[in-house]
């Protein structure tokens, strides 16, 4: 029981720290879904 609750802690560490390292490094969805050919004020 104690493994597996450290492995479900180990497992919320490593997503957030990929979560962040991701979006530090300009992985995020907002920074590579959008450019200067992606209009969204919709003209």
């Amino acid at each position: 029981m104690k493994s597996m609750l450290s492995a479900f802690a180990m497992i919320a560490v490593i997503a957030v720290v990929a979560s962040y390292g991701l979006h530090r490094a300009g992985f995020s969805a907002a920074q590579s879904g959008s450019g200067p050919d992606v209009r969204l004020d919709g003209e």
